[in-house]
């Protein structure tokens, strides 16, 4: 073909190119509540305060070093991490299906020909005719498919949104991350607390017993008191393993969330320490800002995008494909002539490519792309639904448990001021000995139960943060520029 033939194909390919077959994504419109079903009368607020580093809220430097190490080292960000680079490798050779590919080759031969082969063996041969020879050959060839239907386009298009639908899941990791090491470093505060009140219990608990012992070695009350004052003590000694056994094992979980043997952070958490306190305001936002701020929800969103473009992929395959190929070089039977003009060769041309038969191949992945453009579809909209209830969930837990430890609160004061006057009364001969018993084991449960509101109350606000998807904008600057410098080279 001559060149300017091929011209003509090459601005065909191009005009043509313009468009790809397979539907344009579009995101899919969602219905955003106004504002939230819960009330906000747990010191939640609407402001758009910004959710970064939220867990400085908590203005405890143990839970802030904790983090720190866990974004640096968690195995589970590492993994999410080499994702993301995997599918920019994967989307980096997307790209270069764009363009020509070129080969460069060369080669010796020494061949050998047959004296009896069908058309020599039925001529004369004359004397002196070679049947042995050396052959040298250097050259290349080149291909290119252009993409007149845009199926590469499609495929480079979907690898670009599976870039993004990663990045985002990295986000939503570094999210839940997050959340796990606020959680078990409360937990493990918790814990602490809820021994050393079991302890203080225990030793109280002992000292009433010496007192009955000694009231019955007087004559002074019956061996039932004694025995009672034993069972309860013994009763309160049978928390103590089952309160260590949940301590160490929060202990070992963070040492794992930072990567870390689980033993490791046994030492650093030999002192007890305050349960962190929930700030006074927790912002909530508005609904309609939590879909810009939960990964989950972009990720979810980038994966349709990219099911969608996988169905022009699919549907590219019903059309003709065309090719420019090219090839050229030099051959010879003599290293001294190998590379002179006598010894060139070359060809260049259109190819045209069709699938005309294949059995309904391509009509069936097309079926396939759409039935996972459909899950993909349904799937963003359970993770947009999930998202508003999660908050709605957070959001009445941490209201109710403020109001149920303020009621813990005051079952402590009442109970403490019972078991002074039980012990008075007693003391005086005025009340039974399982009055006593009863106002001490009601005080230890009331302090049990508060130490565990406390608790909840400070998990209550991790879980507000997590659902509202605050953290992931720590450490998402350097990754979001990445991810734009992505979408450029795309276009």
């Amino acid at each position: 073909m001559k060149p300017n033939r091929l011209l003509y194909v090459a601005l065909l390919a191009v005009l043509v190119g313009g468009c790809a077959v397979g539907p344009d994504y579009q995101r899919p419109a969602v219905n955003t509540p106004a504002h939230w079903s819960e009330p906000l009368v747990g010191g939640e607020t609407n402001a758009p305060v910004p959710l970064t580093g939220w867990w400085r809220n908590f203005n405890d430097p143990e839970l802030d070093s904790l983090i720190a190490r866990a974004v640096q080292s968690n195995l589970d960000l590492r993994v999410a991490q080499a994702r993301v680079r995997e599918a920019r490798a994967q989307y980096g050779l997307a790209v270069a299906d764009l363009w020509p590919a070129a080969d460069v080759s060369g080669s010796y031969a020494r061949t050998g020909t047959s004296h009896h082969q069908p058309v020599l063996g039925s001529l004369p041969i004359p004397p002196g005719v070679p049947f042995e020879n050396d052959v040298y050959q250097a050259g290349f060839d080149a291909s290119w498919e252009l993409d007149v239907f845009g199926g590469k386009r499609r495929t480079t298009e979907a690898a670009r949104d599976e870039v993004a639908a990663f990045e985002y899941g990295r986000r939503a990791t570094l999210v839940t991350l997050l959340g796990d090491v606020a959680r078990n470093y409360i937990d493990v505060r918790g814990y602490q607390r809820r021994l050393a009140i079991t302890r203080e219990n225990i030793k109280a608990q002992q000292q009433a017993l010496v007192i009955t012992r000694d009231r019955f070695t007087n004559g002074l009350t019956s061996d039932l008191d004694v025995q009672q004052a034993a069972t309860l003590l013994a009763t309160t000694k049978a928390e103590v393993p089952s309160l260590e056994t949940a301590l160490r094992t929060s202990i070992h979980r963070l040492g794992v969330l930072l990567g870390q043997p689980p033993g490791t952070l046994l030492a650093e958490f030999s002192q007890t320490a305050p349960i962190p306190a929930a700030p006074a305001q927790v912002p909530a936002g508005l609904p309609s800002e939590l879909l810009l701020r939960r990964p989950d929800v972009h990720q979810a969103e980038r994966q349709l995008a990219a099911a969608t473009a996988n169905i022009g992929v699919a549907r590219a395959d019903l059309f003709p494909k065309f090719y420019l190929t090219g090839l050229g070089g030099f051959e010879s039977i003599s290293a001294d002539d190998w590379f002179t003009a006598g010894s060139r060769f070359w060809s260049v041309g259109p190819t045209v490519q069709w699938k005309i038969f294949d059995a309904g191949r391509i009509r069936a992945r097309i079926k396939v792309q759409s039935a996972r453009q459909e899950q993909a579809l349904a799937t963003y909209e359970k993770t947009v639904l999930t998202a508003f209830e999660d908050v709605e969930n957070s959001l009445v837990a941490y209201a109710n448990e403020q109001l149920r430890r303020q009621s813990l609160e005051n079952a402590v004061t009442s109970s403490r001021q019972s078991l002074a006057l039980a012990n008075k009364l007693y003391a005086n001969g005025l009340t039974d000995f399982v009055n006593v018993l009863e106002a001490e084991r009601s005080l230890y449960q009331a302090q049990d139960a508060l130490v565990q509101s406390d608790r909840t109350v400070s998990t209550d606000v991790v879980a507000l943060y997590k659902s509202l998807g605050g953290g992931w904008e720590t450490a998402g600057k350097q990754t979001s520029l990445s991810l734009a410098q992505t979408r450029q080279s795309s276009n």
